[in-house]
């Protein structure tokens, strides 16, 4: 699955954590504030609003302008800060998105959903060891989020400390036994480490948490046809890209942190007739629906 995992939560997460900021209608204004800087805080409140709004279905664009002016009229309002750094990581700009969490933190740098965005940030941004230190940082105060841990994780798999990420992945796997992404990746690690079948038992157990997720499927598939069970890694093969073609993609696969190991065996697997018919098969349907 991509990864990280922590920012696609933000959303749902933001929600519940009004304990720890206002909720944008709570703003207190001190009484001796003249009127017409009541009104301009008002209408930065009004643009916030409308901008979460719009973030929540994913209008990133549109939402955009409204935040950049509702932190100029909320210059001290960690929330809007924080949608304002969020919407900019959504649109792929990376350094303003550190830049807007940078200022969030400042206003409350112990609020470990910044902490863990910024970590998600630099993740990224490709600079590992400051995500790793963000989301650290973070987990100092929330040590049970499970999105952050699996980040952690994955953070340490890009840093090569990969012990410290199979820690990381089983830590997020006590807080949800049924948390399969953590389980795949301890299996991407084993597999690297030349530990062929401990991967088939780490995937094979992802399979059967969630048997509609393509990536263990996919994983598990080219471990058993390199381990010589040729016809049932073609058959559970072909089902997993008929699950999702998109792992067919190298370059994806990379990017979910297959290693250079099992790229290797899947580029091989991949090129195999069978796969090539299925890979064949799948683009036909998708031409004809398109039609």
């Amino acid at each position: 699955m991509p990864k990280p995992i922590y920012f696609a939560l933000l959303v749902c997460l933001w929600s519940g954590v009004s304990g720890l900021q206002p909720a944008w209608g709570q703003a207190i204004v001190p009484r001796t504030l003249e009127l017409e800087y009541k009104e301009l805080e008002d209408e930065g409140l009004q643009l916030a609003r409308q901008a979460e709004q719009l973030a929540q279905f994913q209008q990133y664009q549109p939402a955009l302008p409204r935040a950049q002016l509702a932190v100029q009229l909320l210059p001290d309002d960690i929330r809007a800060w924080f949608l304002l750094g969020r919407l900019y990581l959504q649109t792929d700009d990376v350094e303003r998105g550190i830049e807007s969490l940078e200022k969030a933190r400042s206003l409350e740098p112990q609020n470990e959903l910044v902490l863990f965005t910024l970590g998600s940030a630099h993740f990224q941004n490709e600079d590992y060891q400051k995500a790793a230190d963000y989301l650290q940082e973070g987990l100092r105060f929330k040590p049970d989020q499970l999105a952050a841990l699996f980040d952690l994780g994955n953070t340490y798999y890009k840093l090569n400390r990969w012990s410290e990420a199979i820690a990381q992945y089983e830590k997020a796997m006590s807080q949800d036994e049924m948390f399969w992404p953590g389980v795949n990746n301890i299996g991407l690690i084993q597999y690297e480490q030349g530990q062929i079948d401990r991967a088939i038992a780490s995937w094979r157990k992802a399979v059967s948490i969630e048997s509609e997720a393509a990536e263990p499927q996919l994983a598990l598939a080219v471990a058993l046809y390199v381990k010589g069970d040729r016809e049932q890694g073609l058959r559970m093969g072909s089902a997993a890209l008929e699950l999702d073609p998109g792992y067919a993609d190298l370059e994806f696969l990379e990017a979910n942190l297959w290693g250079q190991r099992l790229l290797a065996d899947t580029k091989m697997f991949l090129e195999t007739p069978r796969i090539q018919e299925t890979l064949a098969q799948l683009s036909e349907a998708e031409f004809n629906m398109q039609r």
